[in-house]
């Protein structure tokens, strides 16, 4: 009989080829747009460092044409001397573009919604409208020998042949990419994949997507895009973003390198620092079961997982804690065993044997019961003392 290989015994190859995938991160625009997120000129300064530093390819600096502080962090951000792209965010129009060349980046997003609902409600213009001006836009922009991103706001309900003649219309400008923008996280991955290619063949623009997570989907639609053939993703650190967020620069990358295969070389080792120093500056805390750096990722209690993790890391989890700057934990509580236990007073510089471990074990999961929570490294201490002979 023919023996078939379990999915689990394959190697993770990635089936994106030797495609070279770009982040654009977006944590001092769309991050900094989060209800009730306010930088501090210096803090957008050091992340835009940190970012650099990390191995960013372009950093959202800002929408220049607010002035004051905005304009005066952007300029300094773009006079950093950094090895990233600096862009700047504009509306369709020329005053705009100007105030991004006067800050001196060397890219710029002109965004301008393309959906009917956008067209007719907000801008009460016509499609005519929108083309002219993603037109007059591009070519000032591509004037100043600016890096060009057309934004398609509201992209994922704009009627695919409008979407493909304004991509078409940027591009004859000399737009250099296309951003695809699913401005409020409707779209679903299979759908976005076949979006995505049909641009990307009948453009033969680069595309970015830039996903929401209203529905929880960012990054699988993210990835899905890049299945397709989008070569940018746009990305927050931590996923922050108005709403319910955008895809999270730090799952993005850890998804690319262990589901697809595909390492896009950013330093991950650094991913808690600035995930922590960047939900500090916005004044939120990390989750403890956010995804990849939060802090239940390498915490251990069950008895089985804790059994498994002593014997192979590998059996629960994918990635080491190292690699995304955490460490390991193991939790002792109501569903830890013994090998918890033993693993536990090892961590105190005391072997005690699995009888001894066992003979505990009763009295520590009823104390987990009667707290209501795990127990503290000295309450386990006195639960050990309070047993010896």
């Amino acid at each position: 009989m023919e023996k078939h290989t379990k999915i689990w015994e394959l190697p993770v190859e990635s089936y994106l080829g030797n495609r070279q995938v770009m982040l654009d991160d977006t944590t001092l625009r769309d991050g900094e747009q989060t209800a009730g997120v306010v930088f501090t000129n210096a803090e957008k300064v050091r992340i835009a460092k940190y970012l650099d530093e990390i191995g960013v390819h372009q950093i959202e600096a800002g929408i220049p044409v607010m002035g004051g502080d905005e304009a005066e962090v952007i300029a300094e951000i773009a006079d950093l001397g950094l090895s990233a792209s600096v862009l700047g965010w504009n509306r369709a129009n020329i005053a705009d573009i100007k105030a991004s060349v006067d800050c001196g980046v060397d890219a710029v997003a002109i965004s301008l919604a393309t959906s009917d609902i956008h067209i007719k409600t907000k801008l009460m213009k016509d499609r005519r409208w929108v083309l002219n001006s993603i037109r007059e836009a591009t070519a000032y922009a591509k004037g100043e020998g600016l890096y060009v991103s057309a934004n398609a706001e509201d992209a994922s309900r704009t009627e695919l042949g409008f979407l493909l003649e304004y991509a078409a219309s940027a591009k004859a400008e000399g737009a250099d990419r296309l951003r695809f923008c699913d401005t409020i996280g409707i779209m679903e991955p299979l759908t976005t994949y076949k979006v995505i290619k049909e641009l990307v063949e009948q453009t033969g623009l680069e595309v970015e997507m830039h996903t929401h997570n209203d529905f929880g989907m960012a990054i699988a639609n993210a990835i899905a895009g890049i299945h397709g053939g989008a070569t940018w993703v746009n990305v927050t650190v931590g996923g922050l973003g108005e709403r319910a967020g955008n895809a999270a620069l730090e799952e993005v990358v850890m998804a690319l390198k262990y589901i697809e295969g595909l390492d896009i070389g950013i330093e991950t080792e650094r991913f808690r620092e600035i995930v922590h120093y960047v939900m500090t500056a916005a004044g939120r805390t990390i989750p403890a079961w956010k995804a990849v750096v939060g802090t239940n990722m390498f915490a251990h209690e069950s008895g089985i997982h804790v059994d498994g993790i002593i014997k192979n890391p590998h059996t629960y989890e994918v990635f080491s804690p190292e690699e995304v700057g955490l460490v390991r934990q193991i939790v002792v509580g109501k569903h830890s065993g013994s090998r918890a236990i033993e693993l536990k007073f090892v961590e105190y510089g005391i072997e005690i044997s699995r009888e001894e471990a066992n003979a505990i074990l009763p009295t520590i999961r009823h104390a987990t019961v009667e707290l209501n929570r795990p127990l503290f490294d000295k309450e386990l201490v006195e639960i050990y003392n309070a047993h010896k002979p």
